[in-house]
């Protein structure tokens, strides 16, 4: 109890170093907690989809560019020649960090 009544004397004795002290915690808590959220909702929630599980992402990947996004015809083929996934939906998303950039509900 003595320490801590120490502490608080010094920190009163110094508002200058208080204030950044404290200006500090706020902002390390602050950051810690938004990363915190972000991760927790992109990588570590379950999708709120039944057989979440189940969910697949497939893109065209080219030499130059990489993925990209695949075309409503070559979908429509692909549903066609089919024979493995039973396929639900085509979803054609905007480039984003936080979503693929096709995905299919399979």
């Amino acid at each position: 109890m003595h320490n801590l009544r120490y502490g608080f004397r010094m920190l009163a004795k110094s508002p200058g170093f208080t204030a950044v002290a404290v200006l500090t915690l706020a902002l390390g808590i602050g950051a810690n907690t938004t990363v915190f959220s972000v991760v927790n909702a992109v990588l570590l929630k379950v999708l709120p989809y039944p057989h979440a599980e189940r969910l697949m992402a497939i893109v065209e990947n080219e030499k130059v560019t990489g993925d990209v996004s695949v075309s409503w015809p070559d979908f429509i083929d692909w549903q066609k020649q089919n024979e493995v996934f039973q396929c639900r939906k085509w979803v054609s998303a905007s480039l984003s960090v936080l979503r693929p950039v096709t995905s299919f509900a399979w």
